[in-house]
């Protein structure tokens, strides 16, 4: 039979010194530890921080400006409708850039008047301010009146954005205006539109509005588009829809291409032989409009000067 295997004696060579050896070997004294060398020894401790790093505070990240004030600013009308359409398209403007100080400001016929806006802005102190024009090109009023305000305020800094103008957004909301009144392009051949703006003597904002005219045209599939002028300018509402109706087209729609209603934009609905849509007033695509151009503005132009006018 075979013997069972030590495993007490494994254990014990495993737990226990082995006994010195008997004998001359016995006598021969210890091998030394081998010295380190200085380069395999570890690295050194970091000193502890100083008291001054311990107690001085992290120097306090700097402060943004606070953005500058955006003044829209409308023509003003006698119609209590054109006030209200504006405030609801700057409460939009809020939405869409929540914290940013929103103000209105008109030219004439409603408060606040812009001169009324730019001093209050003036006396309250290191604001500055981006004045968009709420207009659809450049004219009297976007190249006189607004700098005029502004020399008026020397205290004020402040930019002048460029006015609304021939942008695919300001197409956008025309092209929903007219299908909410009940745009359908039908036969091609038959449909045309009136491009209504108010006008102008400026030979600049005659181009800007056959732009957008272009434009829009564009946007509907190749419809063509006259534009036409409430004042100032040629053709009139009712001369751009007989052109049109000579050229055989007997659906003639007008697009109203005023940011509120008023005497003009109810005059040209009043010409339409077929339907008539509403000012833009606060369509989200002109709220996105502002904002574009209050950027652009304050972002690309020194202060008091003037864009593309």
């Amino acid at each position: 039979m075979n013997a069972p295997a030590p495993a007490e004696e494994s254990r014990t060579v495993l737990t226990t010194p082995t006994p010195a050896a008997s004998g001359p070997a016995a006598s021969a004294p210890a091998a030394p530890a081998p010295t380190v060398p200085p380069s395999a020894s570890a690295a050194p401790t970091p000193a502890a921080p100083t008291p001054a790093a311990l107690t001085s505070p992290a120097p306090a990240p700097p402060v943004p400006a606070p953005a500058p004030v955006l003044v829209a600013v409308g023509h003003g009308s006698r119609d209590p409708r054109a006030r209200a359409a504006l405030a609801r398209l700057l409460d939009r403007v809020r939405e869409l850039r929540p914290g940013l100080d929103v103000r209105l400001a008109h030219i004439e016929l409603n408060a606040p008047l812009l001169d009324d806006a730019l001093a209050g802005l003036a006396a309250a102190g290191g604001r500055d301010a981006v004045l968009v024009p709420l207009l659809l090109a450049p004219g009297h009023h976007v190249t006189h009146d607004l700098p005029a305000a502004l020399a008026a305020t020397p205290a004020l800094r402040a930019r002048v954005a460029d006015p609304l103008g021939a942008h695919p957004l300001l197409v956008e909301a025309l092209a929903d205006r007219l299908a909410e009144a009940g745009w359908t392009p039908g036969d091609p051949g038959a449909t045309g539109v009136v491009l209504a703006s108010a006008g102008s003597r400026d030979p600049r904002s005659g181009a800007v509005t056959r732009r957008i005219a272009a434009l829009l045209g564009e946007r509907l599939g190749g419809v063509p588009v006259l534009p036409a002028y409430a004042s100032a300018a040629a053709p009139t509402v009712p001369d751009a829809v007989r052109a049109l109706t000579a050229r055989g087209r007997h659906r003639v729609a007008v697009a109203s291409c005023f940011t509120a209603p008023g005497l003009f934009a109810t005059r040209a609905a009043a010409d339409a032989p077929w339907i008539a849509s509403d000012p833009l007033g606060p369509h989200p695509a002109l709220a996105r409009l502002v904002l574009h151009r209050y950027d652009h503005a304050r972002t690309t132009l020194p202060v008091r000067e003037l864009a593309a006018v």
